[in-house]
């Protein structure tokens, strides 16, 4: 995805720095040709069990190109207020979440991260605007376009995500392989 600024900057989506939950400074970039599923999470919130659905996705498509990326956000509600470590070790013990997780960062608002500013600005973009509550799904393709955008209340499992996340590997022939995978 590659846009411009407002000074007429060109941005891309694969240069946004990105801080992983475990203190590993890194970027989007590591996703690059790769399908991803970018997912704002919270371990309190009614649709915290999504985590078991976004794990069984990650199991079923990952060895096809596909990524999620979980970025616990506490900007709901208070929602997620362990620190990192803590967010990590509940995500492992109750929902054997293997999929990287970001540390925690603000998905709307002044302080709001690259990434979602990227993801949401654009009129262009498959339905622009505030991300409205946790577990809000952004579908990126393997050149980086935003592909798809679920509300929170559509699981993970759901026949539209399904044929999304599909369509979306079915773009290329051949695969690209998966990026390092990071237990965070």
């Amino acid at each position: 995805m590659t846009n411009l600024t407002k000074d007429g900057a060109v941005t891309s989506l694969y240069t946004i720095p990105l801080m992983l939950n475990d203190g590993t400074p890194t970027d989007f970039g590591r996703f690059k040709g790769n399908v991803v599923m970018v997912v704002n999470v919270a371990s309190q919130c009614g649709l915290t069990p999504q985590y078991a659905g976004l794990e069984t996705l990650y199991e079923k498509f990952r060895d096809q190109g596909f990524e999620i990326l979980g970025v616990p956000c506490n900007q709901f509600a208070g929602q997620e207020p362990g620190t990192d470590g803590e967010i990590a070790e509940f995500c492992e013990r109750n929902f054997g979440v293997t999929f990287p997780l970001t540390a925690k960062a603000n998905v709307r608002g002044k302080d709001q991260h690259p990434l979602y500013a990227e993801l949401t600005k654009f009129k262009t973009s498959v339905l622009p605007g505030l991300v409205k509550w946790n577990f809000e799904k952004f579908l990126i393709s393997r050149t980086g376009e935003v592909v798809g955008r679920f509300a929170p209340t559509v699981v993970p499992d759901s026949p539209e995500i399904l044929e999304a996340i599909q369509q979306a590997l079915a773009e290329f022939d051949e695969p690209k392989s998966t990026s390092s995978h990071s237990k965070a």
